[in-house]
């Protein structure tokens, strides 16, 4: 597997970590087109989502705590 397959197959697990019902999947052909940097790029900004997502939770989390 080439890095720019590892990366391709990185960005759809991540987007099927968000624990939907429903998967998330990508044509490979589209991604292909793009530069490693650019993949690269994009499993970024999905790692950044993913953590602002958990901090919202944590955040909720704590209040609903102070609550009960």
């Amino acid at each position: 597997m080439t890095d720019k397959q590892q990366l391709i197959k990185d960005i759809q697990n991540l987007l099927n970590s968000y624990n939907n019902e429903n998967s998330t999947s990508i044509n490979p052909n589209l991604l292909e087109f793009m530069d490693k940097d650019t993949l690269i790029s994009i499993i970024d900004s999905l790692l950044k989502q993913k953590e602002s997502i958990v901090e919202e939770n944590e955040e909720w989390l704590e209040k609903f705590k102070k609550h009960t």
